[in-house]
């Protein structure tokens, strides 16, 4: 995997940029379609190949392939021309390998869908990642997969990983799964889903978070081949059969990285347009752009990208929990807004990389602005801005979001730039083409 910590200081600080970007870039592949798509690919016809093509290579995705090859699955990365090749390759077994010891670092998908692949397997698994991986939930996935036959558990038995796997098989039937904590728990599930020994009926117990990436999860595993049977409400009806379909794909930009961008054309009051987004896209996170609008901004949506105009911005109540991705970014947004912003309905957040309601508290006040923090949420009252330096929790929105702050507003430092590595790694290059 490649070392990303030697490429950026140990602190960056960011030059406010001399006049408003007039810029266009095109950001890397998405994250969530590229791990998506290698799970669905490793998962396809034994006797073909998938070939994916504009790839994101950044920390999360590379340690995803790392573990695919430890199970014995043939994936072959050409990083220079964005392609990965992803083959199976042995007929009569849906893992390839019989036992695996697998590093996941941070990554959340990793953990959540080696979890439910591994399942199909035949064999003993072990899933861990870094400590803070360790306070990550996933009792409510291996819930499920118990419901389906799987000797599934938390190697402490507190909730949390590493997790252990012993695996024959997914049985068909009916299985609830709770949804309210990560949708990557029913992500997995679903994907997995289709090579159980039987049909699989899936029914989410309460509210779904981040609906838009369960949208995504079904849309491909269509595009792969599989037929998802859905009310949109919390039900899922997925049939069975022997693979998916191997295919080509195409990942798209990946949308949550163009949120910075956007959001550096709010603050700066240019103009930035984003290639390779449009309508069509599977990210909720494009979404993004409507909140800028609803703030101020003056957004052009063209089907070969989207272009975000700066104006004069004002604060906003919203519910970001269908694009939380983008809750980091909206906050440093808000810092440069008249009056007050309210984000609402996001308390799963504090289980990701950090407990970034909290973190976000904390790093936005010491930029000046009064920030007061409930449960699920955050309100940021804008007050007179001024340098600081940022701690970023080993959190790559954390880093990629305060930088933005950094734009206009001199002194801004951030600590630990290169946990961006996580989902992008040159975002400083690249937000450099903004000067």
């Amino acid at each position: 995997m490649t070392d990303w910590t030697s490429q950026l200081p140990e602190s960056l600080a960011i030059d406010p940029l001399r006049r408003p970007p007039l810029a266009t870039v095109r950001v890397p592949g998405s994250k969530s379609i590229t791990n998506r798509a290698l799970i669905l690919a490793a998962l396809s016809h034994p006797a073909k190949g998938s070939e994916l093509r504009g790839v994101l290579q950044s920390e999360d995705t590379e340690v995803l392939i790392d573990a695919l090859r430890m199970l014995d699955i043939r994936v072959r990365a050409d990083w220079p021309e964005g392609i990965v090749h992803v083959r199976r390759g042995i007929f009569g077994r849906i893992i390839p390998a019989e036992k695996a010891d697998l590093f996941v670092a941070n990554s959340g998908t990793s953990m959540r869908f080696l979890t439910a692949l591994v399942s199909l397997g035949q064999g003993h698994y072990r899933i861990d990642g870094v400590s803070r991986m360790r306070e990550r939930p996933i009792e409510d996935l291996l819930t499920a997969l118990r419901q389906l036959g799987v000797h599934a558990a938390c190697e402490q038995q507190n909730g949390y990983p590493p997790v252990r796997i012993e695996a024959n098989g997914l049985d068909g039937g009916r299985v609830q799964i709770k949804g309210d904590v990560s949708s990557q728990f029913l992500s997995a599930l679903l994907m997995a889903a289709p090579l159980a020994r039987g049909e699989i009926t899936i029914e989410v117990d309460g509210p779904i978070v981040s609906v838009p990436y369960i949208a995504m999860t079904v849309a491909m595993m269509r595009q792969f081949g599989v037929d998802v049977e859905t009310d949109d409400k919390g039900y899922f009806r997925i049939p069975t059969r022997p693979w998916y379909n191997a295919r080509s794909w195409d990942i798209e930009p990946d949308a949550s990285a163009a949120s910075y961008f956007f959001g550096a054309a709010a603050i700066t009051r240019g103009e930035v347009t984003v290639t390779g987004l449009g309508n069509s896209s599977l990210q909720g996170d494009l979404r993004f752009v409507d909140v800028l609008e609803d703030m101020g901004c003056r957004v052009v949506r063209r089907p070969e990208g989207y272009t975000v105009a700066g104006g004069a911005l004002r604060g906003i109540d919203v519910d970001m929990n269908p694009i939380s991705d983008c809750v980091m970014t909206l906050a440093a947004v808000a810092c440069f807004a008249k009056g007050p912003t309210t984000i609402r309905n996001v308390a799963h957040i504090r289980h990701k990389e950090t407990d970034r309601l909290q973190a976000l508290a904390t790093e936005i006040r010491k930029v000046g602005p009064r920030v007061e923090e409930f449960a699920d949420g955050l309100t940021i009252i804008p007050c007179a801005l001024h340098g600081a330096t940022i701690d970023t929790y080993n959190d790559h929105r954390m880093a990629m979001s305060m930088a933005l702050v950094g734009l206009t507003i001199p002194g801004v430092v951030i600590r630990n730039p290169a946990c961006v590595a996580k989902t992008y790694p040159r975002f400083f290059e690249d937000l450099e083409q903004l000067r």
